[in-house]
């Protein structure tokens, strides 16, 4: 007798089964709204997740200060019009180290991170070791050529501040002009 009514009530349950917890206008309206989000916010989403993964090289590049990162943005921009073909190469190119760039100009950095290090270094946020080190990359990339007049200017305000700084026997000492001039 139970084994009967097991079997009814399983028989008969599938007659009161409903395919959706909504009904009438609800699942109308519930459609209607689910199938904006699919048309419309689904493949607007899409685009903007595909702009953002092509714009991550350019961003990586700008993170790194790396001295191709105008290159770089182009190359993205670039990818965009070939279907995202070059978009692997630019990916490459922001994590590459500019081996050939800093053996010519003697930095791996892009010329803005010497002018925001300036502007650091003229509001006073920088530490005596990054100074120190400015200072050293600035005198070394002098060193291996001309520099831009804005970072020339960066130069002469270092090595004015290392001469202020050194003790006195360090400094050069000043003469007086040849020829008993007045």
């Amino acid at each position: 007798m139970r084994r009967a009514l097991v079997l009814a009530a399983i028989l008969l349950a599938p007659a009161a089964a409903q395919a959706s917890f909504l009904s009438g206008d609800a699942l109308d309206t519930f459609a209607n709204v689910l199938s904006w989000v699919v048309l419309v916010f689904v493949p607007l989403a899409a685009i903007a997740a595909f702009l953002y993964v092509h714009v991550l090289p350019e961003v990586i590049a700008e993170k790194n200060q790396h001295p191709h990162k105008h290159s770089i943005k182009v190359l993205c921009i670039l990818s965009l019009f070939f279907g995202g073909l070059l978009w692997p190469f630019a990916w490459l190119w922001a994590y590459t180290r500019p081996i050939g760039y800093r053996a010519i100009y003697g930095t791996e950095k892009h010329h803005d991170y010497y002018l925001e290090m300036a502007e650091k270094l003229r509001a006073g946020k920088l530490s005596e070791a990054e100074i120190e080190h400015l200072h050293l990359e600035v005198s070394t990339m002098s060193a291996r050529g001309v520099l831009p007049p804005d970072l020339r200017k960066l130069q002469a305000e270092l090595d004015e501040r290392a001469r202020t700084l050194a003790p006195e026997s360090e400094r050069p000492r000043e003469t007086a002009p040849a020829g008993g001039g007045e």
